[in-house]
């Protein structure tokens, strides 16, 4: 007697930025566990803004945590960057069908993608040659987060992305404003940057010591277009990126200038 073919849950790695005690990574890994079996790799540390660091001139440590809150999901935490964290879970556990990272505390929008750690865990999910999405939750005027709604909406939009696929070397990067949401915009990266500002100081010897400060610009934050507008004005915001910096418009111009061997 046959039996129909029993199709296998998909696998999901999830990963972050902000450690693997942060409140959003586990949000998020308990709602995908819905969705498929999920494991999770993070950095035993907060890891922001390293963007998309690999570990090379030292060992990294790979532990079970029991201790993060994740139930019988099964937790690793790294002692490196976000990236490090999708590297190993890759090789050490096996390939999985998705790589997922966040919910990060605080948005990435604009140019915030080229230094966001919680972007370069998907990126170095494309670059392994998985679908990726990343997910990022604005706080509430008062700084404070919930977690439940976008949770469960990133498990909506992953098993999406698992039945449909990405394009290749594309990842979805997912803004939530503070709940509740007005709605969903698919959105173009916007213009959004931070106008850097150094603040120096002395040590109690005397010495000087400086902090990397600044302000958030956005000449377009009301362009309900762009990642920066859409969340200001309460939507959910999912950006398809793509991982080619060509400026292909400018090829054949560049051409004709290079000076030739």
């Amino acid at each position: 007697m046959t039996h129909p073919e029993q199709h296998a849950r998909p696998r999901i790695l999830v990963a972050n930025d902000d450690g693997i005690f942060s409140p959003g990574i586990k949000a998020l890994a308990l709602a995908l566990s819905d969705v498929g079996d999920v494991v999770v790799v993070a950095p035993d540390v907060e890891q922001s803004a390293v963007g998309h660091g690999i570990t090379i001139r030292r060992p990294l440590r790979f532990k079970h945590t029991a201790s993060a809150g994740f139930g019988e999901l099964p937790a690793y935490r790294v002692d490196g960057t976000p990236a490090d964290c999708v590297v190993l879970g890759v090789h050490l556990l096996g390939r999985p069908d998705l790589v997922v990272s966040g919910i990060n505390l605080g948005p990435n929008l604009g140019d915030d993608l080229t230094h966001s750690g919680t972007v370069a865990a998907a990126i170095e999910g494309l670059a392994l040659g998985l679908p990726a999405i990343a997910f990022s939750q604005r706080p509430s005027d008062g700084g404070e987060y919930s977690f439940t709604a976008g949770a469960a909406y990133a498990a909506r939009l992953a098993r999406e992305v698992l039945e449909r696929g990405l394009p290749p070397r594309v990842l979805l990067n997912v803004n939530f404003p503070a709940p509740p949401a007005q709605g969903v915009r698919v959105t173009r990266v916007g213009e959004h940057r931070w106008e850097d500002a150094i603040v120096t100081r002395l040590d109690p010897e005397g010495r000087e010591y400086h902090w990397v400060a600044g302000a958030s610009r956005a000449p377009d934050a009301h362009d309900l277009d762009t990642d920066y507008g859409a969340v200001q004005a309460g939507y959910i915001s999912v950006t398809p990126v793509r991982l080619d910096l060509t400026a292909r418009d400018l090829l054949d111009e560049v051409a004709d200038y290079v000076p030739e061997v």
